[in-house]
């Protein structure tokens, strides 16, 4: 699958557009990662806890983006973009969406 975040994958020439998809995915905080959150907050320094769940909560989102545009018949996805939002407290979501799009090798 070739993700790319302009309108074109460079290299290749865009034969069909398939429309928009997206994936999400919410995660909570648990209590192992706010007890250290606290300690971090009074101390300084990264929060690595939640760097890891943001982490992990990306690649979520964007594997079920790849599997809509698969499933759709798409092999790239142009003008991709991040978003988060905070859905309850102790809970946020990542949100990923861009272009669906079939394309082919262009000749050298």
């Amino acid at each position: 699958m070739y993700l790319s975040n302009i309108e074109t994958i460079p290299g290749t020439s865009i034969v069909t557009s398939h429309g928009i998809v997206s994936g999400s995915s919410v995660r909570a905080k648990h209590v192992g990662r706010d007890l250290m959150a606290s300690v971090k907050n009074v101390f300084g320094g990264e929060l690595k806890g939640y760097t890891e769940l943001l982490s992990e909560s990306r690649d979520q989102a964007l594997s079920r983006m790849k599997e809509e545009a698969t499933a759709l018949g798409a092999n790239g996805i142009v003008n991709i973009r991040f978003s988060t939002s905070s859905v309850t407290a102790g809970a946020s979501e990542i949100y990923v969406y861009g272009t669906a799009v079939t394309v082919k090798r262009s000749l050298p």
